[in-house]
């Protein structure tokens, strides 16, 4: 399995700090944001790694993660021209992937706990993983039964389920076909929940429910919640 990380986007929600460097580079506990998924992604034994980002910010991220070997890895990079989506980012990793599956993490989305087990049981064509929240109606919400998703449905105003779909995903081969077919959405952009929609069609999209803490580090509040979790209980 090789992984691939998504650390694109404008991040406007953390104006003005991303008016001068990429969000995945602010720090979270005591490193930059992007450390964390790729952490889970090493410790559980994927080692070759795809970083996607924007032209402005490649050299930046080049600079703090290079070769991979201090982190245990190889890493490879790619630019992603335009923030038209994270399914229009997921498109450039084709080439790397070689067929084999993969494991995608958000740049943003940062847990304490190990992936381990998830990736152990992936064994469909497709698996996300889940996390009760307090507040689905910010997320994209999923409708469940004992072994698959049966719909997802975004922000919705009435929440069919308190399990919102965070950014852990795993896919087989096929998802290339997939993005190549994917249609620009009413807000300009290229939608992972697209693909994800086309494999719930197939009957073919399991899941797992993150237990661990987590949280998308994209807002103040959410970030100054992702470094409250990640130094809790540390030695000052």
């Amino acid at each position: 399995m090789k992984g691939i990380i998504l650390a694109g986007g404008r991040g406007t929600r953390l104006h003005p700090l991303t008016k001068v460097t990429n969000k995945h580079l602010l720090p979270v506990g005591r490193e930059p944001m992007l450390l964390n998924p790729v952490r889970r992604m090493v410790e559980v034994g994927i080692t070759d790694i795809l970083v996607i980002t924007s032209t402005e910010h490649m050299g930046s991220i080049v600079n703090l993660l290079g070769s991979g070997a201090e982190y245990g890895c190889a890493f490879t990079y790619r630019v992603q021209e335009s923030a038209l989506g994270i399914a229009d980012a997921l498109k450039l990793g084709e080439t790397f992937a070689s067929g084999e599956r993969i494991l995608v993490i958000l740049g943003d989305n940062i847990t304490n706990g190990s992936l381990a087990e998830h990736v152990e049981h992936f064994q469909s064509r497709a698996m996300v993983l889940l996390k009760q929240v307090g507040d689905p109606e910010r997320y994209g919400v999923a409708a469940i039964d004992e072994r698959q998703i049966l719909a997802i449905e975004e922000k919705p105003a009435k929440p069919q389920s308190d399990y919102a779909v965070i950014g852990f995903y795993m896919y087989d081969a096929q998802v290339w076909d997939i993005l190549r077919d994917t249609p620009m959405s009413a807000r300009g952009e290229y939608e992972i929940t697209h693909v994800n929609n086309v494999y719930i069609d197939r009957g073919e999209l399991t899941y797992g429910i993150l237990e661990a803490d987590w949280t998308d580090a994209g807002t103040f509040e959410s970030w100054q919640y992702a470094n409250r979790m990640l130094t809790e209980g540390e030695a000052p």
